[in-house]
């Protein structure tokens, strides 16, 4: 079982942390780093976040949430062997040629180490605010991904669709193996639909460890109806109620069939995080690789 540590770039924003935090995790075995996305929170907010209760986004106006793939081009170079991921990236709200030359550039410098997470957002305000369409994202971000890997497979490549119209063109560098792994987030089944449809992986939101086992025979059923092997897509677990018992969290995770847990970042905030974080990776990683 691989361990991430999921929204690093939100408790390491300057310089001097951030290559700290990559160091460390690196050095403690962490096998990847992520970074998530909101480009901008708007003062007013009506649009409900899917993962709490009471549908609030836990974070305030100004709570940082550096652009990923940019934090994560200067944690590439900090700590050569992690892997280098998008918890989430939105993806609809991007132009979608740009983002394919930029994770091809990510993905060229780290030496084939990206994987993009991707939801197609939860906050119209946003859209709006953006000048994206908030209706049909869900298939804008479908095209986008199609698109993307037309021009990642080779040269002199076009697409022609809804959202897409481009006639034969070359993006260069392309990714070192010649794709970027995509893993769908998100817990509804638009979303376990996209992950059989797409996906070499899945992110859930739902961390209670009962949940999630019906979620992920959801995305069985689902994969199987699809005439798709399930071991094909790799689950990746948020790690956050289990904090409170690692040890069987490991368990229960494994149980479920979970390929990577995602530790929170959030847990290693603030003085002394980062020994907590080596601590932490010292007792429990090493239960992840029996």
């Amino acid at each position: 079982m691989k361990v991430g540590l999921a929204f690093a770039s939100s408790i390491a924003i300057d310089g001097a942390s951030s290559l700290e935090l990559c160091k460390r995790a690196e050095q403690v075995g962490f096998e990847s780093v992520w970074g998530g996305e909101h480009v901008l929170m708007p003062d007013s907010i009506v649009s409900k976040y899917p993962y709490t209760k009471d549908g609030k986004i836990p974070a305030e106006p100004d709570t940082p949430i550096p652009d990923p793939l940019i934090w994560l081009a200067f944690a590439a170079a900090a700590a050569p062997t992690l892997r280098l991921g998008t918890c989430i990236l939105i993806v609809p709200q991007r132009n979608p040629l740009i983002l394919a030359k930029e994770l091809a550039t990510l993905d060229q410098l780290s030496g084939g180490r990206v994987e993009l997470g991707l939801g197609v957002g939860w906050m119209r305000e946003e859209f709006d605010a953006l000048g994206v369409p908030w209706e049909r994202r869900g298939a804008r971000n479908d095209e986008y991904i199609e698109a993307m890997r037309a021009l990642w497979a080779g040269p002199h490549a076009e697409f022609h669709g809804d959202f897409v119209d481009f006639d034969p063109a070359t993006c260069s560098p392309r990714p070192v193996n010649g794709n970027i792994p995509v893993i769908v987030g998100g817990d509804t089944d638009a979303a376990i639909n996209r992950a059989v449809k797409l996906a070499d992986g899945y992110f859930p939101g739902e961390g209670d460890s009962e949940r999630l086992g019906k979620l992920l025979e959801r995305l069985r059923q689902a994969a199987e109806k699809a005439n798709r092997d399930p071991s094909e897509i790799e689950i990746n677990a948020m790690f956050g109620a289990q904090m409170a018992n690692p040890v069987a969290g490991i368990e229960e995770m494994a149980a479920l069939g979970v390929g990577r847990i995602m530790i929170p970042a959030f847990f290693f905030a603030g003085p002394g995080g980062l020994d907590r974080m080596a601590e932490f990776a010292e007792k429990i990683i090493p239960l992840t690789q029996s």
